[in-house]
């Protein structure tokens, strides 16, 4: 409705960031259409893993807006909110993975130190990021080197699961598939045998 959200002053870190999102235009609204977009998609359950992914990261940005302008309790409500869409995207991983993975009829094949390496990669990653932040000014925060820590810190304990997830991901043919799988080679006659 274009509406603004709230009535408060500039001179409040809150109504300050709220009229200036205000003021963007259409882009408030394109927030507000999302919002209720993901909503929609939520209740219906045959949609509900695309409104998963569309709420949230719409609800992680609000848990680290509220956390950033110092929302009273706000705060405290969203990241419970943003863990439960975590929670939601994790439950709907079955309907989800077909978008990125295929049924397979083997496992990957694993590599010397690959535990170590691919998380090490990641956590470099995270801390490159700090760099190019602190190149950018990206922030304003006072401390980089803390910052990347912190990113470091993720992005290890993201690539423990990316190489989890792949080294038990299944591979090769796709299941079902008449050209390469198992399952649908001819079978030796074993009556000839006996």
């Amino acid at each position: 409705m274009h509406k603004p959200f709230t009535v408060l002053p500039d001179s409040n870190p809150v109504g300050a960031y709220f009229n200036a999102l205000y003021n963007t235009g259409y882009y408030y609204d394109f927030l507000g259409w999302s919002q209720l977009i993901a909503a929609i998609l939520l209740l219906i359950p045959r949609t509900s893993h695309i409104g998963t992914l569309i709420f949230f990261p719409i609800i992680v940005n609000i848990a680290v807006l509220t956390s950033s302008v110092g929302f009273k309790g706000t705060w405290a409500i969203t990241i419970l909110m943003s863990l439960a869409a975590l929670y939601l995207v994790c439950w709907e991983y079955d309907r989800l993975k077909p978008i990125v993975f295929r049924s397979r009829s083997q496992r990957a094949s694993g590599y010397s130190w690959q535990f170590l390496t691919i998380p090490l990669f990641f956590a470099a990653g995270g801390f490159a990021m700090s760099g190019i932040w602190r190149l950018m000014m990206l922030g304003n925060l006072s401390n980089y080197l803390w910052a990347g820590a912190v990113l470091a810190a993720v992005g290890f304990v993201f690539g423990i699961l990316v190489t989890m997830h792949y080294r038990f991901m299944p591979v090769g043919s796709l299941a079902g598939d008449e050209h390469g799988s198992e399952m649908h080679q001819p079978r030796a006659n074993t009556s000839d045998h006996q």
